[in-house]
């Protein structure tokens, strides 16, 4: 599993979890927390479901989740894992070939 930068679905950072965003960058995710408050505030996600988003700390770029709110299993993501791990892998200086 890759580390995520956690921000719960109602713009909260999880446990502790500090998510630092160039200034450029914060306007978009303050969109896109709001919307995925929105997304959840109609049910959308059914009853037992919300969406998340978080920010992949490897790659940096948005991951966005439905979580079951009972036990905090992730049911779907967006990009999966193995995407990316993929993305870390091509970052990495000397990954060519």
């Amino acid at each position: 599993m890759t580390g995520i930068d956690a921000v719960h679905a109602v713009g909260q950072p999880v446990a502790g979890v500090a998510v630092a965003a160039p200034p450029e960058k914060a306007a978009e995710m303050k969109q896109v927390i709001q919307a995925v408050k929105a997304i959840n505030a109609t049910g959308m996600m059914g009853q037992d479901s919300e969406l998340t988003f978080a920010m992949d700390a490897q790659t940096h770029r948005p991951v966005v989740r439905i979580v079951d709110k009972k036990t905090n299993q992730v049911i779907e993501q967006l990009p999966p894992e193995a995407v990316l791990a993929m993305a870390a892998d091509l970052d990495r200086p000397g990954q060519l070939g």
